[in-house]
C-alpha cells in the first residue's frame, strides 16, 4: 500500500471520528429536552460545540432570585477523556465552587467519567441539587462552607449579595460576539406583548394538529415522496 493511500485512509479515519464526535455532542444536546432541567437553559457556542453556555434561574432556597450564568466545557476527546469542566462566570458564593475561579467541584459526584453511564444532563441536574443542598463533603469554599454550619446570618447576607449582583448584571453586553452566547433585553411591551398574548391565550379545539410539513406522501412510507409544488 502506498504512502499516499495510507495517508487519505488517515484523513478518512480522522474526519469520521471528527464527525461522529460532533454526532455524539449533538445527541446529548437533544437529550436535554426529554429531561426535567427547571430553570437551566443551556446551548452549544456557534463556533466550539465542546463549549456550551449556560444560565440557571433559582426560584427557591437561600439562592431565590439569582440568575447565575455558567460555562460548561467539554474535553478534547469527548466522550472518552475527563469530566467536563463547569465555570461560573457570575460571581456564586457557594461550598462547592472555587471563589476565585468560579469552577464548580464535580469530584464527588463524578470521580470520572464513564461514557456508558454519564450524560451531561447529569451535570446540569447537578447544578441545579447544589443550590438547595449545601452540605458539601469536600468543600471547594472552605469559608462559604464553614460559614454556613456555623454563622447562618452571615453565610445569608453573602448569598444575597451575589444574588443581587447576578440581577444587576443580567442585561450586560455579551463579553463575546458568539451568536449563541444567552442575552436578556428588558421587557419593551412593544416589542414582546404581542408574543406574551400568544402564549397565554388558551388553545382552540384541536389546534396544533395536522399542521407542519411532511414529505412523505399521503398512504406511503417511502421518505420523500411527496412531489413538490411551485
Amino acid at each position: 500500500m502506498s504512502d499516499e493511500t495510507n495517508s487519505n485512509n488517515k484523513e478518512i479515519r480522522e474526519l469520521y471520528s471528527m464527525f461522529h464526535q460532533e454526532y455524539i455532542i449533538m445527541a446529548e444536546y437533544r437529550m436535554l429536552q426529554t429531561e426535567n432541567l427547571q430553570g437551566v437553559y443551556v446551548i452549544p457556542s456557534y463556533e466550539n460545540s465542546f463549549l456550551w453556555y449556560g444560565v440557571i434561574f433559582i426560584r427557591a432556597g437561600y439562592y431565590e432570585g439569582g440568575i447565575f450564568r455558567f460555562t460548561l466545557t467539554l474535553p478534547d476527546k469527548f466522550p472518552d477523556d475527563d469530566v467536563p469542566a463547569i465555570t461560573f462566570v457570575s460571581n456564586l458564593y457557594h461550598p462547592a465552587v472555587e471563589p476565585n475561579t468560579g469552577v464548580l467541584h464535580l469530584n464527588e459526584v463524578f470521580p470520572q467519567w464513564d461514557r456508558k453511564r454519564n450524560h451531561i444532563w447529569q451535570l446540569l441536574k447537578y447544578i441545579h441539587w447544589i443550590f438547595h443542598n449545601l452540605n458539601i463533603k469536600a468543600p471547594a469554599n472552605v469559608e462559604a462552607s464553614v460559614s454556613y454550619k456555623t454563622n447562618r446570618k452571615s453565610f445569608i447576607d453573602k448569598v444575597k449579595e451575589c444574588v443581587a449582583s447576578s440581577i444587576d448584571h443580567i442585561y450586560d453586553d455579551p463579553p463575546t460576539d458568539d451568536k449563541h452566547y444567552i442575552t436578556f433585553k428588558p421587557y419593551d411591551p412593544e416589542v414582546h406583548d404581542t408574543a406574551k398574548n400568544v402564549m397565554l391565550r388558551p388553545p382552540k379545539p384541536n389546534e396544533g394538529l395536522g399542521q407542519g410539513i411532511s414529505w412523505v406522501q399521503a398512504g406511503s412510507y417511502q421518505p420523500f415522496s411527496k412531489e413538490e409544488t411551485a
